[in-house]
């Protein structure tokens, strides 16, 4: 039914790439080949090489290089007339701001990219990006949104017969499932995802697979060290494919199974291992999980019951500024799991999910926003 998992982001002369290639040769290999399109003009191969080095610094955590990187990508496939290389580059964009906290200049780039990609008739931009704005919103916390945009990815994957994109929607509902407290449904859903993954030799998509189905394991099942085993093989493929964000995203995995099986000074020293890994990459979403845990475990530990709580304070109020819709939640639980009680209501975190939380802060990005929204009017002239 499915096919080998292919990385539809290395285009033109990179397409020989494949989804499981190490970033850093992706990087070399983008490189090469974006400088000598460069060389003779070939504008549209240099915005398609050029989307392969932003998707690699992006996965290596390197965020300033990729925000450079898909800006170049976008205003060369826009001197080229080439809209689809135009929308992948948007939605390369888009995926970093995510990746950045910057959830509505995220949104606002996906969007424009899933309608350049239509009308560039790319279904599979168009899908990827239709794909970021659910996964944005499913990360915001926004489940009621973005569940039936999951449940549509899924069955027009399933259709064509995409593996790599029915594995990230069955891990998206997935996740949604577990975070409503669906464990049963969760780990199957997992579980057809880590089998999909490894039949279509998708290493990326069976290390989160594996990820989810250790969080399960640990809650459901409280086997912590079933769940370690599982993280441990997948992190055996993220550090093959050089995955910083998804290595650092395992860790913290790590902290909370270490965490709920008590083990708090190792839970303490993985979790204090992803906050530096997280913040390598400018990664404040990761950045301010890990440290949730590591204050908790710390707490745990002993520390002073005052600085916890005002740690703890602290927490809700970034939460709330990058936008997480059940930040709230996530610092009371942890109040009340501390026995420290409520936070005030001045200090409670409410940010609402979607396009209010926080504000789009790059101005050259925004500059490039409004120059897609007539993009494809204008090149069709």
């Amino acid at each position: 039914m499915y096919g080998k998992a292919f990385a539809p982001e290395y285009q033109g002369a990179l397409t020989t790439l494949s989804v499981n290639s190490s970033l850093t040769d992706v990087l070399a290999a983008g490189t090469e080949q974006l400088r000598a399109a460069e060389r003779v003009g070939a504008r549209a191969e240099a915005a398609r090489s050029g989307l392969a080095v932003a998707e690699a610094h992006r996965r290596l955590g390197q965020v300033a290089d990729a925000d450079r990187a898909w800006k170049a990508s976008y205003r060369t496939a826009r001197e080229a007339g080439d809209e689809g290389a135009m929308a992948w580059a948007l939605w390369s964009g888009g995926t970093l701001a995510r990746q950045r906290g910057a959830f509505p200049l995220a949104w606002r780039l996906l969007r424009l990219a899933a309608e350049l990609g239509e009308h560039a008739g790319d279904v599979v931009v168009r899908g990827y990006s239709l794909a970021g704005l659910a996964e944005t919103g499913r990360i915001q916390g926004d489940y009621a949104a973005v569940t039936e945009l999951h449940e549509q990815l899924l069955a027009e994957a399933r259709k064509r017969g995409e593996a790599r994109h029915t594995v990230w929607a069955l891990e998206g509902i997935a996740q949604i499932h577990r975070n409503t407290g669906a464990y049963d449904t969760a780990y199957a859903m997992f579980e057809e995802a880590a089998q999909i993954a490894a039949r279509a030799e998708d290493r990326r998509g069976h290390a989160w697979a594996l990820r989810g189905l250790a969080d399960i394991v640990s809650v459901r099942d409280q086997d912590p060290d079933r769940a370690l085993e599982l993280l441990s093989e997948a992190e055996a493929s993220c550090r093959a494919m050089n995955l910083s964000g998804a290595l650092a995203y395992n860790h913290k995995m790590r902290g909370n199974v270490l965490y709920r099986a008590g083990r708090y000074e190792r839970a303490r020293d993985v979790y204090a291992q992803a906050l530096a890994e997280f913040e390598a990459m400018s990664e404040p979403r990761g950045r301010a999980l890990a440290r949730l845990g590591l204050v908790k475990s710390l707490a745990r530990l002993g520390r002073d019951r005052a600085e916890t709580a005002t740690d703890l304070a602290e927490l809700a109020r970034v939460l709330e500024s990058i936008g997480l819709r059940h930040a709230g939640r996530m610092v009371e639980r942890a109040r009340t799991e501390l026995g420290l009680g409520l936070l005030s209501p001045a200090g409670q975190a409410t940010a609402e999910s979607g396009e209010g939380a926080g504000a789009d802060t790059d101005a050259d990005a925004v500059a490039i926003a409004h120059s897609a929204d007539g993009a494809g009017t204008e090149v069709a002239r």
